[in-house]
């Protein structure tokens, strides 16, 4: 079982930029596919951006070019680097972890990104 703990929201201009974190504890971190979702008001979750343990990223297209997700596994960290952003990015950001597909996923309790002028 792992415990993620999302920091680093807050309200931003658009075209600004804002960096999140997510830290895990309770379990080896590296086991994990982790991730970044994002639920605005009204609509479903949706994916942001995913990283396994080795490094290899998936982006929406929403977010191409303009997101960077990372993670150090020796501090048990993922993070999510946003750039450029936009009102339409406004949500609230969650991580998630699970070993795979048919494991438990895990979620942190989210964390609010505001973009507004």
């Amino acid at each position: 079982q792992v415990q993620l703990v999302e920091s680093g929201g807050g309200l931003v201009q658009p075209g600004g930029s804002l960096g999140l974190s997510c830290a895990a504890s309770g379990s080896t971190f590296s086991r994990y596919v982790t991730a970044w979702y994002r639920q605005a008001p009204g609509k479903q979750r949706e994916l942001v951006a995913a990283i396994t343990s080795g490094g290899t990223t998936n982006y929406a297209d929403s977010v191409k070019g303009r997101f960077t997700i990372s993670r150090d596994n020796a501090k048990n960290t993922m993070y999510l680097q946003m750039t450029s952003l936009k009102p339409e990015d406004t949500a609230v950001y969650y991580c998630k972890a699970q070993i795979n597909p048919w494991n438990t996923a895990y979620w942190g309790q989210g964390t609010q990104v505001t973009v507004s002028s």
